[in-house]
């Protein structure tokens, strides 16, 4: 029996701040029986009617309680196929550049989501990339440092 593949949009952003620094999401979680812990950027997926630039901004928010920030640049798309519960997944992802415009945080997810589970920690730029757990993410971050370089 062929399982079916699910196909998701998702928009998030890298978020860096006055001090040269970029936001990413710690967090440890149950995948395929193990604990793992992860370093993510924030992003989610693309609800109904809602714009990837909408979505990105929301998800940074939710997910790290930081709702000030403001668009730079996008960083384009990539595309990633997983297997995730037993089921196939097809994802296209896109990332905006975006800076911190108030450093106050807000209210993240509600306490029983997954996202409660991120912790927001920034890092410095160069060492951002060689701690994301996953590689497109990695690139995202590249990116965005190759960007800053070239238009600051």
């Amino acid at each position: 029996m062929k399982s079916k593949t699910k196909y998701h949009r998702t928009a998030g952003g890298v978020v860096v701040n006055d001090s040269g620094e970029v936001l990413v999401l710690r967090r440890t979680v149950a995948r395929d029986g193990a604990l793992v812990h992860e370093v993510r950027l924030p992003k989610g997926h693309i609800d109904a009617g809602e714009s990837e630039t909408a979505a990105a901004m929301r998800e940074v928010g939710e997910e790290s309680g930081y709702w000030d920030v403001a668009i730079m640049a996008d960083l384009g798309m990539a595309h990633s196929s997983f297997t995730f519960k037993g089921k196939q997944r097809e994802r296209d992802e896109r990332y905006f550049l975006m800076c911190l415009t108030r450093p106050e945080r807000g209210p993240a997810a509600p306490e029983g989501t997954e996202e409660a589970l991120f912790e927001p920690e920034w890092l410095p730029l160069g060492e951002a990339p060689g701690s994301m757990t996953y590689a497109s993410e990695r690139d995202f971050v590249e990116r965005a440092r190759l960007w800053l370089s070239e238009n600051h």
